[in-house]
């Protein structure tokens, strides 16, 4: 005891009591977790907040992505249907397979001769020595190839030559039937030949752009096929 009564022990700097034998508990280090206390989750900070993922970081433990989105919330776009079957042309879905140039040209030679033969017989005997000759020689074979082609094609769907390689001509639009006037419109590049001296070539000319357009087209349509509307020409086996 000091003099007027002051203990200095029982009242410390600024009014606080201290404990004796230094008692006062003082949290450990690390955070102020007590013993015993559980750890903190995955994803969650100690005072309870949630943690959003950031870029890159694996998810939860034990949590599955949905369908169509990857374990960082970002959607997946699904690889596009494209209903193409193995071994056709692209953009074609049609009946069989768009027939190759080469089998076409094969069947195009057939029908000439089986056409121009007969025509070459009657052109000889009416003679196509002079301008009227060869207007009339070309007259015939443009007629006849035309009415062959026209005829065969509206009911059978398909030449004599055609026929031998398995090739079908299908309507614009896949159509197993083809009318009159669309395969007309498809033939009717032959009325070339009705030029007198001139209309083999241009004929020619017209075959050989057909040949160019076939091979350049995705669903192997000569500008003859465009020009009627869209027909098409198929190797179904048949």
């Amino acid at each position: 005891m000091t003099s007027g009564g002051y203990d200095p022990n029982q009242y410390p700097q600024g009014g606080q009591q201290y404990p004796q034998g230094g008692g006062q508990q003082y949290p450990q280090q690390g955070g102020g977790q007590q013993y015993g206390q559980q750890q903190p989750q995955y994803g969650q900070d100690p005072y309870g907040q949630q943690q959003q993922p950031q870029y890159g970081q694996q998810p939860q433990y034990g949590q599955q992505p949905q369908y169509g989105q990857d374990p960082y919330g970002q959607q997946q776009q699904p690889y596009p249907q494209t209903g193409q079957q193995y071994g056709q042309q692209p953009g074609y879905t049609g009946p069989g397979q768009p027939g190759d140039l080469g089998i076409r040209i094969v069947a195009r030679i057939i029908d000439n001769l089986i056409v121009g033969i007969p025509v070459a017989i009657v052109a000889a005997l009416i003679g196509y020595d002079n301008f009227v000759g060869q207007f009339i020689a070309g007259l015939l074979i443009s007629l006849a190839g035309i009415a062959y082609f026209v005829a065969l094609e509206t009911s059978q769907g398909a030449t004599l030559g055609k026929k031998i390689f398995g090739l079908k001509v299908l309507a614009p639009g896949g159509a197993a039937k083809i009318d009159p006037q669309t395969s007309v419109k498809r033939n009717l590049f032959m009325l070339a030949n009705v030029i007198p001296c001139v209309g083999g070539l241009i004929s020619l000319g017209l075959i050989i752009y057909i040949m160019v357009t076939i091979s350049n087209d995705p669903n192997r349509q000569g500008w003859h096929d465009k020009f009627a509307g869209g027909t098409q020409v198929v190797k179904t086996g048949q």
